[in-house]
């Protein structure tokens, strides 16, 4: 720590009254760069000072550039909390969590052609002609919108030319599913198609309920003029948009529900995304995603997100789902009550309805954070829900799995697989050969392989790119007995990495998580049960082949030494040389003779034992 300061700051910080208020971090040249709360000033504040080389990157490097802090007193952890808010809002320091919306505006475009598209556009160009509806903040609405209005009115989203390109061509998978009208088959009319492009508009600018009322009275002129062909194709398009209203029950949901915003989390190494989805009169109309670079933990970035977000908005529902726990929820609570001007609250749903409404914003959290990591979503969401399966700090990302597999007592062995980031890295796979256990003793078996893996990542001398860092996470092949074997052993050599077993069915797939003390049950949880099932089919293939290869060239050695002049010593040098018997059986007498300890007449006799074995 390059803080000269440090002594004095430690001092000063213990001189704090252990009272409520706000502190001031100031750098150098006396800028603030952090503002915090606190039930107690000197409790917290010391804190920053006291082991300073534990701190989380980010922490550290703030406290290497503080100078002095200051601090005020408040009379009660709220009004702290709302001092807080303001000094943040007005000083906007670089180590607090600061939102930045820089989503532009987007438009949906109708494009000045016959046949006219219906398409989302991020700005106004000088397109003449063009008609534009919006500007929307969110591009995710209009997104879906454009998606929404193309389906249900069965709207071309093809790049073909109409009218040239009339009955050229078959038509395209969206005419055969149902989700076009089928222009290019030139059966559709100019007039027919701007009357339907008409309703989708009118969908688009009123709305599900206002269009299917607009479209449900039409259908009955049409039905009293005897018009029944159309008044069967409006029927169509009222049925395709109460479907799309059905389609989705994380978007649509019962009534009777206040408006609400759902706030999710996701963190990936060291990247964290808060995502807010913004339920208005039973529809989702927004989502907002924001990059949080290096949180500290979950559940103080989770408050210090709300804190932020909403202090910086005028309109805040009467609800707000999150997908955890927060410290001083009730203050919080109060905070933005008394920020909304009514009652504000604060939930973390269980089950129902609205968990499927957090896990949705969890999701799309998810795929922000693969998007800018060149992963996939499932990956990202995989390992997040593995730890809070787990009730581990952060996902997994660099995960550790082991199985002890024999045929046999004399052919006893261990498989090790890295999976990081929820991806198999075959580089780093190791196969161990018991060495101190005799007979199929699995749990000694394991414990050799763990002691040596983890003597090879203290050992400094040792260089080998699978050894040399630790892991997020141990996973064995087996239940509690490996985990309560396993862990204190690893403890004794001051590991501190959680240890978990995989669990199998009678069918040999996998079952539950294990502990030292009993059993988790992963089947509900698709994402972590996946992620599990595929690292424990992946380490038992990995040491049953290591097991069969090692038993069959235990077979050929024993078989080499009927041979006479050939013995243990002999066959394994030879296995060493040529590495598989079909290397061996080709050689030469003089390839053989060159074997190290092989006489010539000796490789004689073994050339033609081979062919008569033959």
């Amino acid at each position: 720590m390059e803080n000269p300061r440090l002594p004095f700051l430690a001092d000063k910080a213990h001189r704090l009254p252990l009272l409520p208020g706000v502190y001031i971090m100031k750098n150098k040249a006396g800028e603030i760069i952090y503002v915090g709360k606190a039930k107690a000033l000197k409790n917290r504040v010391s804190s920053y000072f006291r082991s300073v080389e534990k701190h989380l990157p980010k922490v550290y490097k703030m406290v290497s550039q503080v100078h002095d802090f200051d601090y005020i007193v408040t009379d009660s952890e709220f009004e702290a909390l709302v001092l807080e808010c303001s000094l943040i809002k007005q000083h906007a320091p670089k180590y607090n969590i600061l939102l930045k919306d820089d989503k532009g505006y987007s438009y949906i475009k109708v494009y000045p052609k016959e046949f006219s598209r219906i398409r989302m556009a991020l700005q106004k160009d000088d397109e003449p002609g063009a008609t534009y509806i919006g500007p929307y903040m969110s591009s995710y609405v209009v997104r879906e919108t454009v998606d929404e209005a193309n389906k249900a009115f069965k709207l071309p989203t093809c790049t073909r030319k109409f009218p040239q390109e009339f009955g050229k061509g078959r038509p395209c998978l969206n005419y055969h599913i149902k989700q076009c009208m089928g222009v290019c088959l030139g059966k559709v009319s100019l007039e027919e198609y701007n009357e339907v492009l008409e309703q989708a508009l009118d969908y688009i600018k009123g709305g599900s309920a206002q269009s299917v009322q607009k479209l449900t009275q039409r259908m009955e002129e049409c039905a009293e003029n005897m018009e029944f062909e159309k008044a069967a194709q409006l029927r169509d398009r009222i049925r395709a948009i109460s479907r799309l209203a059905q389609a989705d029950q994380k978007v649509i949901w019962a009534k009777g529900l206040p408006d609400q915003d759902v706030v999710a989390l996701q963190r990936v190494q060291e990247e964290t995304c808060a995502v807010v989805l913004k339920f208005r009169g039973e529809r989702l109309v927004d989502k907002q995603d924001f990059l949080l670079g290096e949180v500290e933990e979950l559940t103080s970035a989770r408050l210090e997100f709300l804190l932020r977000y909403y202090n910086t908005r005028q309109e805040i529902p009467k609800r707000i789902q999150l997908d955890g726990e927060i410290e001083d929820m009730e203050l919080t609570a109060r905070w933005l009550t008394q920020q909304g001007g009514h009652k504000v609250e604060l939930r973390v749903p269980q089950r129902g309805e609205q968990l499927k409404l957090v896990e949705l914003a969890r999701k799309n959290a998810a795929e922000k954070l693969a998007l800018r990591n060149h992963r996939s979503g499932r990956e990202v969401a995989a390992l997040d829900e593995l730890a809070r399966l787990l009730g581990l700090d952060k996902p997994p990302a660099y995960i550790e799995a082991y199985d002890i597999s024999n045929i046999g007592s004399a052919t006893v062995v261990a498989g090790m697989v890295v999976f990081e980031n929820g991806r198999p890295q075959k580089r780093l796979y190791r196969k161990f050969n018991i060495q101190t256990v005799s007979g199929t003793d699995d749990y000694a078996s394991m414990s050799e392989v763990l002691e040596r893996r983890f003597n090879r990542y203290l050992d400094p001398e040792q260089q080998d790119e699978a050894f040399d860092r630790l892991p997020d996470l141990i996973l064995l092949d087996g239940g509690k007995g490996h985990v309560g074997t396993i862990a204190p052993l690893l403890a004794g050599m001051g590991i501190q990495v959680p240890v978990f077993g995989m669990v199998k069915d009678d069918k040999h797939r996998t079952r539950a998580i294990a502990l030292s003390g009993g059993e988790i049950s992963i089947a509900s949880h698709r994402s972590a049960f996946t992620l599990v099932s595929n690292i424990q089919e992946e380490v038992h293939r990995y040491s049953i082949g290591y097991s069969r290869q090692k038993h069959q060239k235990n077979a050929f050695q024993l078989a080499l030494t009927q041979c006479p002049g050939i013995g243990k010593t002999r066959a394994a040098q030879l296995f060493r040389h040529f590495k598989t018997m079909k290397a061996i059986k080709e050689a030469s007498i003089e390839e053989l003779a060159q074997v190290e300890g092989m006489s010539a007449p000796v490789a004689e006799k073994l050339f033609f034992f081979l062919r008569a074995e033959d």
